[in-house]
């Protein structure tokens, strides 16, 4: 049984109805503690002392909070990752920091066995399913350790020493994998876009896959270089199946989840605070392990404990249940794709009109819906670029320290307003140094 916004589940009962509290602005503090704490200091009288804990001197009267005053605070923040979360879940989370949902305790405080976060893990993966339509035979397992800490135990799991693995290696986080599975498995890399400094994906017909391959690999979106799958490879070996990094794609449009064997990726671009990592895996892939694997990257041990053998990061997991829950508010993701579609279609449109003013080096056709990189005609503005932009409270602009130049990372919690922003000030700074 799901949780209602207001109200939260004990076993089978719901607890009473409680009012919603109207968030402060999201520039103000997050935890006010009004309850007078008394002090004792050596030689002086005990006196009751409020303890607060603001950025602002604005005062709380009897749980009333005052409205919120939207964006106005807030900057476009275009960052690769953590990255920007939908404002109306920082101010959800912001009302129930202190005080959840009436269970006189924050989320940071609970139990990961009590009551309360088992009914916040359990809507998660189940607003989660809705989503992505995931099938009854894969689990989803809440991890930690990011989606670099698969990279591990994806061989450690699915493999045995000798088995070999093949990848397609269309970015640094591809070639990432390919580095820490050599370690637990053979490994095969069928395609690498390195010598066309990963600006591309190839032909799925010409790729020479190991006919024994015990999977074949991909990063589905590469952060860095900006390069997206647009349709996925079927897998050449008949009991091989695919395995795909979605960490900085995941939920922003609708996959076939039965395409794959396993899905992962870190929330902290698209569905949540950096700390939760998610795989969706074919339960028949469970169970496999290799005996040197440690007990935390067992995906058998997870999957038997519901993703709580140990203490799950459960403040982030509560996040991305809140951002599930404003995706599927949002219509789903087909509607979410639309969006992400149009924000995306407005940015490479400004670069390709700005006629080799702006550039950007990723073939049209793979190009990403979530991460845009794009270069100066004039390498030297490069920096006043972004010095200018953050002026104007766009941040995050640099690309990444591999690749140099400007990325900016559109994902699901841009706003239309902050791609239109950005677009504006990129086409007043051409009008200025063209």
């Amino acid at each position: 049984m799901a949780a209602s916004t207001n109200s939260f589940l004990v076993g089978n009962n719901t607890t009473q109805m409680i009012p919603a509290l109207k968030p402060k602005s999201t520039s103000q503090s997050l935890l006010h503690l009004t309850k007078p704490n008394t002090f004792h200091l050596a030689g002086q009288k005990t006196k009751p002392a409020s303890v607060r804990c603001v950025s602002s001197p604005t005062q709380i009267q009897d749980g009333a909070r005052s409205a919120p005053t939207g964006s106005q605070d807030r900057v476009f923040n275009f960052a690769a990752g953590p990255a920007t979360l939908p404002e109306n879940v920082l101010l959800k989370a912001q009302a129930d920091l202190y005080n959840w949902r009436g269970s006189g305790m924050s989320v940071m405080e609970m139990s990961h066995r009590g009551k309360e976060f088992l009914s916040i893990i359990q809507k998660a993966e189940s607003d989660l399913r809705h989503l992505l339509e995931i099938p009854s035979e894969y689990s989803v397992l809440f991890l930690q350790g990011g989606a670099t800490t698969q990279f591990a135990g994806l061989p450690l799991n699915l493999c045995k020493p000798e088995d070999t693995v093949d990848f397609v290696v269309t970015g640094s986080w591809g070639d990432k994998a390919v580095k820490e599975a050599k370690k637990y498995c053979k490994t095969n890399v069928v395609w690498s876009g390195k010598s066309d400094k990963y600006t591309k994906v190839p032909s799925f017909e010409g790729l020479e896959q190991s006919p024994d391959a015990k999977y074949l690999h991909i990063c589905a979106n590469e952060t860095i270089h900006g390069v997206e799958f647009k349709d996925y490879p079927v897998v050449r070996n008949p009991n091989g199946f695919l395995v795909a990094d979605m960490s900085s794609n995941f939920c922003s449009k609708p996959v076939d989840v039965s395409k794959f064997g396993v899905i992962y990726g870190g929330a902290q671009k698209n569905v949540g605070p950096s700390g939760v990592t998610i795989v969706i895996i074919r339960k028949d892939l469970i169970g496999n392990a290799q005996e040197i694997t440690p007990v935390m990257l067992d995906y058998k041990i997870h999957d038997e404990n519901s993703s709580l053998y140990n203490t799950p990061p459960c403040f982030g997991i509560y996040m991305c249940g809140l951002v599930f829950e404003d995706l599927l508010e949002q219509g789903g993701l087909k509607e979410v794709e639309k969006k992400n579609q149009r924000k995306a279609d407005l940015l490479y449109n400004a670069i390709e009109e700005s006629k080799g003013f702006f550039k950007c080096p990723v073939e049209k056709s793979v190009r990403s819906l979530m991460n845009v990189p794009f270069t100066l005609e004039k390498s030297e503005l490069e920096g006043e670029f972004i010095k200018e932009a953050a002026k104007e409270k766009m941040v995050q602009l640099k690309g990444h320290r591999s690749v140099g130049g400007m990325r900016a990372s559109i994902y699901n919690a841009m706003p239309l307003a902050g791609v239109e922003k950005l677009v504006a000030f990129m086409k007043d700074f051409q009008a200025k140094h063209a």
